[in-house]
């Protein structure tokens, strides 16, 4: 299991657990749930916000968001 922010564009991963006191309310209501599909499409200059994908909604989120969600890779 690893934080959202150390994906590598392109890979595949399964949310696993979020630190929801931290998570913000929106991020939870798009979506941003464990047992979700998620992948890295893009960062931004400087490595923060990132553009992911969660099933099929495109969001972009901050780096320090990212921190506390944890995901699994999928092969």
């Amino acid at each position: 299991m690893i934080p959202l922010d150390e994906l590598k564009i392109g890979e595949q991963a399964e949310i696993e657990t979020i630190e929801t006191d931290k998570l913000p309310l929106k991020l939870i209501e798009m979506g941003c749930l464990p047992g979700s599909a998620i992948s890295l499409i893009q960062n931004a200059p400087f490595n923060d916000p990132l553009y992911i994908k969660i099933d099929e909604s495109h969001l972009a989120i901050r780096k320090e968001t990212a921190k506390d969600i944890f995901v699994r890779l999928i092969d």
